[in-house]
């Protein structure tokens, strides 16, 4: 996939909260109904979860932290192919390409390309909301849509806010500054704001 193929291209990072949800094949449903193509970036919800409890207790570094945490946003994404066959694992942009062309939606399975980008914090500063603008930098997408399950309507646009009270990772300004996407996100009743 080249920069001029991703013109009118969304990146969709649906939290990894939604992965036990009940309405999780409704929100699948409603996503493959948008009129844009897009790339699905699957957080790690409950598999990253996992690996947060089990590295002060076992005692792993960093590295091992973030390619663990990586696995379980793939965890998450193959979830979703096997319960939507519209929904289909990607892993490099030639995978995005194939799935578009075929009229499907690829699921990206981070490791691969974000492991050999040095640039990456390997930190939990970093979640699957930097990733999915990441994504969008390496790819020349504009947009940037994050799915999110919280308790409250999202009501404000200011991202030093948004990272305060953790509604978006910390290390999204940064990744914004590096790469100037229009990043939405959406939250509870499909309410949901322009931030940048």
């Amino acid at each position: 996939m080249d920069r001029a193929d991703a013109s009118g291209l969304v990146i969709v990072k649906l939290g990894g909260a939604h992965a036990l949800s009940p309405d999780l094949a409704d929100e699948l449903d409603a996503l493959a109904g948008w009129r844009r193509p897009m790339v699905l970036v699957p957080g790690g919800g409950p598999f990253a979860d996992a690996v947060r409890q089990a590295q002060p207790v076992m005692g792993l570094d960093d590295r091992a932290a973030h390619h663990m945490a990586l696995l379980a946003m793939e965890q998450f994404g193959l979830a979703i192919c096997s319960l939507d066959d519209r929904y289909v694992p990607a892993s490099r942009t030639d995978g995005f390409a194939q799935a578009l062309s075929a009229g499907q939606i690829p699921v990206w399975l981070p490791s691969q390309m974000a492991l050999a980008d040095p640039s990456i914090e390997m930190s939990w500063r970093v979640t699957s909301d930097s990733l999915a603008v990441w994504l969008a930098g390496q790819l020349g997408a504009c947009d940037v849509v994050l799915v999110k399950r919280i308790a409250e309507p999202v009501a404000e646009s200011d991202i030093g806010v948004l990272v305060g009270t953790g509604v978006v990772d910390e290390a999204l300004p940064e990744m914004l500054q590096r790469y100037p996407v229009r990043l939405s996100i959406i939250g509870p009743l499909g309410q949901g704001i322009a931030v940048a």
